[in-house]
């Protein structure tokens, strides 16, 4: 598959041929859910708990005699029924990742890249550039159409162009290994440097 190569300030610089294996094939819309799912589920701490029944602060001792009283017989004031009382199969601390085959997150980001690529949401640039000056990269953007968008770059990133991305909306930047599929959804627009484009073609072999 081949698509222009453009500057950050939507210059065309030639031509880039991307492997159709990675950007070429036919996504799976359920993979990427399942993908998504599994990411947003690594990212809950779990840390949510209610105290059980042996863990309130209460006497365990009858509360009131069993007969004569005319009331209800009871036992301890820690039992759900009451104010103050423990909560009956309440949340606990725990962990709500679980695993996904490799093959699934590979073919799930495959997915994204060749739906980017088919909706002409998928730009190619040579580098990431600024002067650190957050209205001038913004212009750039805008006239790249890239103002809702994940920008990829090489493994390292350009600390100007971070600096001035970092204060405009809807723009989030990752590093070449930080390229994933809730990231990518979650934009409209898709901008990779050719450094970004090798990288991931390689690493989804």
């Amino acid at each position: 598959m081949k698509v222009e190569l453009k500057s950050i300030g939507s210059k065309k610089s030639g031509n880039i041929e991307l492997a159709d294996t990675v950007f070429g094939i036919t996504p799976r819309e359920d993979i990427v859910a399942r993908v998504i799912k599994w990411q947003l589920a690594k990212r809950r701490a779990g840390t949510h708990k209610v105290k059980s029944r042996s863990e309130i602060a209460k006497t365990g001792a009858k509360m009131f005699r069993q007969k004569g009283t005319g009331r209800a017989r009871h036992g301890p004031a820690s039992v759900v029924q009451f104010r103050g009382g423990s909560v009956v199969h309440g949340p606990v601390v725990r962990d709500h990742g679980h695993d996904l085959p490799k093959k699934v997150r590979k073919l799930g980001l495959r997915s994204v890249l060749s739906a980017k690529a088919a909706a002409g949401k998928l730009i190619i640039v040579d580098k990431l550039q600024s002067d650190g000056k957050t209205a001038s990269l913004k212009s750039k953007l805008d006239s790249l159409g890239a103002s809702n968008a994940l920008v990829i770059g090489g493994e390292t990133l350009e600390i100007n162009f971070m600096r001035a991305a970092s204060n405009i909306p809807l723009v989030d930047v990752l590093p070449s290994q930080g390229l994933n599929v809730y990231d990518a959804v979650r934009r409209d627009m898709l901008v990779m440097t050719k450094e970004a484009v090798s990288f991931t073609e390689e690493r989804l072999k």
